[in-house]
């Protein structure tokens, strides 16, 4: 652990991060802007924050589930596709939590997991909520089905996400690269913990997954 987290307080780390990140989003958005346009608005948010939390690894699962180009699809790429979506919303409300809770009220530990628990729930499950109200759904429906269908994958997410983030960066602040290189990690670490379960929740129908990226494909 104190190797991993002498490497992590190192500004390299970050530079090393950016060189890969970097390069990652801007293949992600020239393809969705030349590819897969015809993919929903919502969707190419989704892959373009994926990649910016997560750069290679993000990168790598939009160009193995995410495209109209994969070959065929089923179980195991839409699950990809509903951790990322998941991931997106659940990403925006941990850094916020982290940065509010930790760089400007220099919350205690507690205080910073529940800040930011709470406001990983919220941008998760408006992320799921918003589209379905688009839809027509109504919005005690709506709520209920993000409940049943997020919950577990957010738990998951986060219960990791936020245990890796506060054992590497324990009292370090936005000012030190302990505080950003640590919640990279973090971050990771929530989205490989939470596909499993979103594998499981496709598999016994609990959620869906999120549609064929081949869809609509046709008529671009």
């Amino acid at each position: 652990m104190d190797t991993v987290v002498a490497i992590l307080s190192s500004p390299w780390f970050l530079v090393a991060w950016a060189s890969v990140a970097v390069p990652s989003l801007y293949v992600v958005i020239r393809d969705l802007r030349t590819e897969n346009a015809h993919l929903m608005s919502l969707m190419k948010l989704v892959w373009v924050l994926t990649v910016v939390y997560s750069g290679p690894l993000g990168l790598w699962i939009y160009w193995t589930t995410g495209r109209r180009q994969i070959p065929r699809d089923g179980l195991y790429r839409r699950a990809f596709r509903s951790v990322a979506h998941c991931y997106s919303g659940c990403g925006m409300g941990e850094v916020a939590g982290m940065f509010i809770a930790v760089g400007l009220l220099q919350l205690g530990t507690l205080w910073v997991a529940a800040v930011t628990f709470t406001l990983a729930y919220v941008a998760g499950y408006a992320l799921t909520v918003g589209p379905l109200l688009q839809e027509g759904v109504g919005l005690r429906r709506a709520l209920w089905d993000a409940f049943l269908s997020e919950t577990p994958s957010i738990t998951v997410m986060e219960v990791v996400a936020i245990g890796v983030d506060l054992s590497l960066a324990g009292d370090a602040g936005p000012r030190e690269p302990l505080f950003w290189s640590a919640l990279v990690v973090s971050l990771s670490c929530g989205l490989l913990a939470a596909y499993p379960v979103n594998v499981l929740l496709i598999r016994f129908g609990v959620k869906s997954g999120m549609m064929d990226p081949r869809e609509g494909a046709a008529s671009q």
